[in-house]
Parts: C-alpha cells; sequence; structure tokens
C-alpha cells in the first residue's frame, strides 16, 4: 500500500463571472459543498470564495484525479443550489477551472489567502487575481504553445 498526499489548489468561477454569490449564499454553498464533498470521500481542507468565484484547498487520494473531483464538485453543487433556489435565475459554474499543487511547506500560507477573500477582493478584482495566476504559474505560454 502506498501512501500519497497531494496538496491542490483549486478555483473556478460562476458562469459568465456574475455575482450572484452573496455572503449568505457563499455561507450555504460551502458547508453543502464540504458535506457532499466528505460522503464522496474528497477531503476539502479549506474553502472560501467571493461573490464570482471560489478557492478550495484539497489533498488527493492516490486514486482521485483533479478533474473527476472538479466535476463531481462543480456539478452537484451546482444542481444543489438550483434545487434549492438560492439564486434568483439559473446558477451555473464556468466549464474551466484554474488548479495548481500546492507544497506541505505552503499549505498554511494557501489557507491564509483563502481564508481572506473578502480582504483582499476589496482592493482586487477576480481578473486582476485570475490574470496573476495565469502569469504566475505560467498558464498564458501554455495556452500560446503549439498543439
Amino acid at each position: 500500500m502506498g501512501y500519497t498526499k497531494m496538496w491542490v489548489h483549486l478555483v473556478w468561477a460562476t458562469k459568465k463571472r456574475e455575482p450572484v454569490l452573496d455572503k449568505g449564499t457563499r455561507t450555504k454553498l460551502f458547508s453543502h459543498i464540504r458535506e457532499n464533498a466528505r460522503a464522496k470521500g474528497i477531503y476539502i481542507d479549506f474553502i472560501n470564495g467571493y461573490i464570482d468565484h471560489i478557492h478550495v484547498l484539497i489533498s488527493l487520494n492516490a486514486d482521485q484525479t483533479i478533474a473527476k473531483i472538479v466535476q463531481l464538485i462543480k456539478g452537484e453543487s451546482s444542481f444543489w443550489v438550483n434545487k434549492h433556489r438560492l439564486t434568483s435565475s439559473k446558477f451555473e459554474w464556468q466549464d474551466d477551472y484554474f488548479a495548481v499543487s500546492v507544497s506541505e511547506s505552503g499549505v498554511n500560507k494557501v489557507r491564509e489567502y483563502i481564508k481572506n477573500q473578502e480582504q483582499h477582493h476589496a482592493k482586487k478584482t477576480f481578473q486582476q487575481e485570475y490574470d496573476e495566476f495565469m502569469e504566475k504559474y505560467g498558464f498564458g505560454l501554455l495556452q500560446k504553445s503549439p498543439g
């Protein structure tokens, strides 16, 4: 039996980055995502977000993939939001997501970053944050390379 612990910082946005996640909706949604993830064997260490996006710090097991985890969380949570009519119109997540590995020594820094989303976005928009992630982790270069 092997032992694995792979920390991953996930970020994704609401469809068209609509600002539909008010504080009350976020509280209910994040609580539900935690419960649903636990039932599916997904370990969520930290979750938070702002009006138009979500950050999740997870630890993957050996038999889990990032794509499957994101699919399970996003699909079920959007269904749940709509079922409970937490938003005034149909709720959807954007199709894409951001995922980056986190070293064990960087976990506390990522937790603090996720924890302070409201204060962070008082100074910076999600688009600015997104652009910084794309540059910091070289995603823009990946998109420009020949395929």
